[in-house]
């Protein structure tokens, strides 16, 4: 539960450098409320001493109840025909209308769930989610100041964190991290109408995920009469397979990171020349 000595850390600071602007406190609440999910799964691992927290349906359920929350607070709060269109490279937008309200607490729920697989090696949830931040706080700075303060703060906390937590790692981010970062950045994203940038952005939580449920699907594709199948890769998400392969952890990272840098230039310079 190593988020819990960051991510309060962050969303002062951003509370304080944005004058409490209402997105920033909104943004805000919607992080701790993720991360407090995150906590209470850390806490009963610890409290166990296993590998069980909470069940995954409560997990989810409390994902989906706060998300409808921050969905209810942009319905009353947000111009309702900006908000509804996403806007796409070249000046196009999509119209979605009242179903962009699904679209939207999917997000915010795939994108916390997808941070959350990332965590599993020292430092790559902490330094991809830093970078994803930095790009798309560089990119709302001229219309959303308050959330590109957000970003910078969330960004240089995870920075912060990664620097006096690096490989060894002594304390692990944990749900409570990995589940606020990824609620922070879903959320920012809707706030700003950045949709097609935070996909961007999230290259790496989208594979990593994909291999989790091309892992699942083809064991349960392939199960024989003796209840086991056959697996796609050595382990999932991506980065243990690729451990298992003969990477290092820092090896792991460093592709990571870098592939990381390549997509926020990537969004960064599809987006604003948009």
């Amino acid at each position: 539960m190593g988020g819990i000595f960051f991510v309060p850390v962050a969303l002062v600071a951003a509370l304080f450098w944005s004058n409490f602007a209402y997105e920033v406190l909104a943004v805000s609440v919607l992080t701790l409320s993720y991360g407090f999910i995150g906590w209470i799964d850390d806490w009963q691992v610890l409290r166990r001493k296993s590998n069980k927290g909470i069940s995954p349906r409560l997990k989810l359920a409390l994902q989906i109840a706060f998300a409808v929350v921050f969905c209810i607070w942009m319905i009353f709060s947000q111009p309702h025909n900006i908000i509804t269109s996403i806007a796409l490279p070249l000046s196009f937008s999509l119209p979605l209308g009242i179903f962009f309200w699904p679209l939207a607490g999917f997000v915010l729920v795939a994108e916390s769930n997808a941070t959350n697989l990332t965590d599993g090696i020292d430092g790559l949830a902490a330094g991809t989610v830093a970078i994803a931040l930095l790009a798309l706080g560089a990119l709302i700075a001229p219309t959303s100041p308050g959330l590109m303060v957000f970003c910078a703060c969330l960004s240089g906390s995870c920075l912060g964190f990664l620097a006096h937590n690096r490989n060894p790692a002594r304390v692990f981010m944990g749900d409570t991290g990995s589940l606020a970062l990824g609620g922070a950045l879903a959320a920012v994203g809707l706030l700003t109408n950045s949709l097609v940038a935070l996909f961007i952005l999230s290259g790496i939580f989208f594979i990593e995920t994909l291999s989790v449920m091309a892992q699942v699907s083809y064991y349960k594709a392939t199960k024989g009469p003796d209840g086991k199948g056959k697996r796609l890769f050595k382990m999932a998400p991506l980065h243990h397979h690729l451990e298992l392969s003969g990477w290092s952890e820092l090896q792991v990272v460093a592709v990571f990171y870098t592939i990381s840098a390549i997509l926020a230039a990537l969004s960064l310079a599809l987006c604003q020349s948009s």
